[in-house]
């Protein structure tokens, strides 16, 4: 199983990052090295309590499909994403916004399991979690960002 935590201090309060978190238009900016779209499910405005989102990417050259369902919501606190169906066997995100004065601490928690047995435990060791980390912190620098923004707004 892969894993790792992200945290990301952003000068908004939590119920506004909470938001820009759960935006699917923001979630497709911060991903648009990837060519990631939302294809089917809720494909745009802010993922609610049960709903599930398709996804379709690139990464390392091929066009993947990933759906996730969002399985715990606690606004302004947290919510939970977890695959239904895609390249991993399984895996669970939970978002998590602490209040910190008038800045929020957004954190991340991933966690995955790769399929292939030994060979996706090699995988992650060597490239995907790496790969993976990089790609929510991206996520992180445009939530930040947008919410940065909207305050000043």
């Amino acid at each position: 199983m892969g894993g790792f935590r992200i945290e990301t201090l952003i000068d908004a309060p939590a119920e506004r990052v909470f938001d820009a978190a759960r935006d699917i238009d923001l979630h497709v900016e911060s991903m648009a090295h990837t060519d990631e779209t939302a294809i089917a499910g809720r494909t745009a405005g802010k993922i609610e309590l049960g709903e599930s989102v398709t996804w379709q990417a690139r990464h390392f050259g091929l066009v993947m499909q990933l759906t996730s369902k969002i399985t715990v919501f606690d606004p302004p606190r947290r919510f939970v994403d977890e695959q239904v169906s895609g390249p991993f066997a399984g895996f669970r995100h939970e978002h998590r916004f602490d209040p910190a004065g008038d800045r929020t601490i957004m954190v991340d928690e991933w966690e995955h399991t790769s399929p292939f047995g030994l060979l996706g435990r090699i995988v992650d060791a060597v490239v995907l979690n790496r790969y993976l980390r990089r790609q929510l912190r991206a996520r992180a620098r445009t939530i930040r960002i947008a919410a940065e923004r909207a305050a000043l707004a």
